[in-house]
């Protein structure tokens, strides 16, 4: 990554943890970019340069989910079968972020619940992807079975549930992100998957 990369990258990083602190304080209908680019340390223009809208901010993080689950999952043994291999793809993104950004995102994200509604889990050119990988996973082709569909469609609501879940639970912090979604994973795989 060049220097130029790595700045930018900080930069949306600042902007981010910024915004995020603000929408939890006072909320996301509350907060304006200009807020948000004082909080950061930078001009407006230097906001707009680097984020579209304040929605983004929020939504991104859930837009990103779907690149980093195929990466993952093609990286996962050959031997592994494929209802594992998916379900701790999707674990290993939920659980590569740092529990603090983590929380705070929770924490922006409860004022704008709304938002959640703008965007899917995944790309349909992602699921595709998964489903391909999982179909070779299972030695089959998805064209004529239908499992490797179904097996990732019912991960990624499985995955969704357990965000949701998360994402709700104001009354015990204590469940993280990993066991809401790792305990919606585990109803999903079995042996039903393999052979």
């Amino acid at each position: 990554m060049s220097l130029r990369e790595r700045q930018r990258n900080q930069i949306r990083a600042d902007i981010q943890r910024a915004a995020f602190t603000l929408f939890a304080d006072k909320g996301f209908d509350q907060v304006t970019t200009e807020q948000i680019a004082a909080t950061a340390g930078i001009s407006p223009s230097t906001y707009f340069r680097h984020v579209r809208s304040k929605e983004d901010l929020l939504l991104d993080p859930v837009r990103e989910g779907g690149a980093g689950i195929t990466g993952l999952l093609e990286a996962r043994p050959d031997t592994e079968p494929a209802d594992i291999a998916l379900a701790q793809a999707i674990l290993e993104r939920s659980t590569g972020l740092a529990a603090a950004e983590v929380e705070q995102w929770r924490d922006a994200f409860r004022t704008a619940p709304q938002l959640l509604d703008r965007v899917a889990l995944i790309t349909p050119d992602h699921r595709e992807r998964l489903i391909e990988l999982v179909a070779q996973r299972m030695s089959c082709d998805a064209e004529t079975d239908s499992r490797p569909g179904l097996l990732v469609h019912l991960m990624l609501a499985a995955a969704e549930f357990g965000y949701l879940q998360w994402l709700g639970n104001t009354r015990n912090r204590g469940a993280s992100l990993p066991v809401c979604v790792e305990g919606a994973l585990t109803a999903v795989h079995g042996e039903r998957w393999r052979g």
